[in-house]
């Protein structure tokens, strides 16, 4: 029993032996890994945001008075002309009025006609002395009181005219109805909104955009605006307007972006906007070079002289896709392992391309 006791403890060292004198073997020999030069290099930031195609003017369209809405001549998409009528409210109350202030104006016409003709016949005996000024002054206020009475009931009549009219909603532009928020049946009050129509002409890719983007950048003024159906086709438009609030519901800011001449963009579009930064300098690296010290971001860099490597704490300055921009913490002309960092230690000498980096 002891003989195989000692059998296998013979065993055991002779394996861990081996496997030490290997692990010293891997040491020994230099790890190879790939490297890249640290260039200064314009570096531009580009954020891909989505919107839409929006109208550059609206309208919101309603009833000035209330009522019954009786009929609806329009539809979402529906293109109308400036006047048309989209929609009819019941307008019996409004006709009664009519009738009403017409009634009213023939009378107070009738009215005046009398006192015309009464101020005319006293003003006429007046010069033969057979009546007394007493009476032409009456008759004077008579004849100014109708006239007065006309004029209110013109006015009346105007009114119910307008009112009348407001019963027809039309449309006050060319354009194409965007939102509809009543239906036939529905008793709409005085400026509740109906429609919602977007006119023809201008037209604004719409973004709704985080606050982040415009902290700390300097953005170009101009914007590369594609469909998305169609990403080939790009425009450049400026930036027109940017919301100076945040919205509460979203956290976003709206950006809205002028489109010129460009009439295959139709309303609600989706469409793809490219915000690019102004270019600065700056080094970049690949992801693959990024490590870690004391849970900050850095990067192993080779001594040419010695072929051993370094850890440098680095500042980062900007994430991209595939790549990274360093702030500090690197210097242009320094080697930087870019692959093989896994498993280096300080001071390791390595082997790399010596005639990639020069």
């Amino acid at each position: 029993m002891k003989t195989i006791l000692v059998i296998a403890w013979l065993g055991a060292s002779a394996i861990a032996l081996s496997s030490c004198e290997k692990q010293a073997e891997s040491e020994a020999k230099p790890k190879n890994v790939e490297t890249a030069v640290a260039k200064v290099t314009p570096l531009v930031e580009n954020n891909a945001i989505t919107g839409e195609i929006s109208a550059r003017v609206e309208s919101d369209l309603s009833f000035r008075v209330s009522g019954r809405i009786v009929e609806r001549l329009a539809d979402v998409g529906s293109l109308v002309k400036r006047g048309q009528v989209l929609a009819r409210m019941d307008a019996e109350e409004q006709k009664a009025d009519l009738e009403v202030a017409t009634a009213n104006l023939q009378s107070a016409l009738a009215q005046q006609t009398q006192a015309q003709l009464a101020f005319d016949r006293q003003q006429n005996l007046f010069r033969t002395q057979v009546t007394t000024r007493a009476a032409l002054d009456q008759a004077q206020e008579a004849l100014l009181t109708a006239q007065g009475s006309v004029k209110s009931a013109q006015a009346q009549l105007d009114t119910a005219q307008d009112a009348l009219s407001y019963t027809e909603l039309r449309a006050d532009a060319d354009g194409v109805i965007t939102a509809r928020n009543a239906e036939v049946g529905q008793v709409a009050q005085a400026a509740q909104l109906v429609f919602t129509l977007a006119h023809d002409g201008p037209r604004d890719a719409v973004f709704n955009v985080f606050e982040s983007l415009y902290l700390g950048r300097n953005l170009e003024s101009q914007v590369a605006v594609s469909l998305l159906s169609s990403p080939s086709r790009k425009i450049e438009a400026p930036v027109r307007e940017i919301s100076p609030t945040i919205d509460p519901s979203t956290g976003t800011i709206r950006v809205k972006v002028g489109l010129e001449g460009a009439p295959d963009m139709q309303l609600g579009a989706p469409v793809v906007g490219l915000f690019r930064s102004v270019a600065r300098d700056a080094i970049e690296l690949p992801w693959s070079a990024m490590t870690s010290k004391s849970g900050k971001p850095a990067v192993w860099i080779i001594d040419p002289a010695s072929s051993s490597v370094s850890l440098h704490q680095i500042d980062v300055s900007g994430y991209e896709t595939g790549r990274f921009a360093v702030r500090a913490g690197v210097s242009p002309g320094e080697i930087v392992v870019v692959d093989g960092a896994k498993f280096l230690r300080p001071g390791q000498v390595v082997t790399y391309d010596k005639g990639a980096v020069k």
